[in-house]
């Protein structure tokens, strides 16, 4: 079991960048591929970015391709998102989670999660 904890949210303006990290304890982070949800308020949790277990893959939304980057440094257990251009739509609480099973954007395919970080982007 992986236990995941969500750093670096906060809030900032409109074409602002924040990097959001994810430091995992318990077993190591390389057992795991890596992804990112948010949900905002009233609206269902949803898919941001994914990395593979190497870091040799990722996938993005297409909301946030070319903006986010998602990365992980197995060595210091932790996962990044990098964040640019922000958008009052990228407002959300983001969550961290680590999945056993094939890498993918469902949030069904991920066994365990963060308790998230409140992003704010103000227009």
């Amino acid at each position: 079991q992986v236990q995941l904890v969500e750093s670096g949210g906060g809030l900032v303006q409109a074409g602002g960048s924040l990097r959001l990290s994810c430091a995992a304890s318990g077993r190591t982070l390389s057992t795991y591929n890596m992804g990112w949800f948010r949900q905002a308020p009233g609206k269902e949790r949803e898919f941001v970015a994914a990395v593979s277990r190497s870091a040799g893959i990722t996938y993005y939304a297409d909301s946030v391709k070319g903006r986010f980057t998602i990365s992980r440094d197995n060595a210091k257990n932790t996962v990044y998102l990098q964040m640019n251009s922000l958008e009052p739509e990228d407002t959300a609480v983001y969550y961290c989670a680590a999945g056993l099973g094939f890498m993918t954007m469902r949030i069904d395919g991920y066994n365990y999660w963060g308790q998230g970080t409140q992003v704010t982007v103000s227009s």
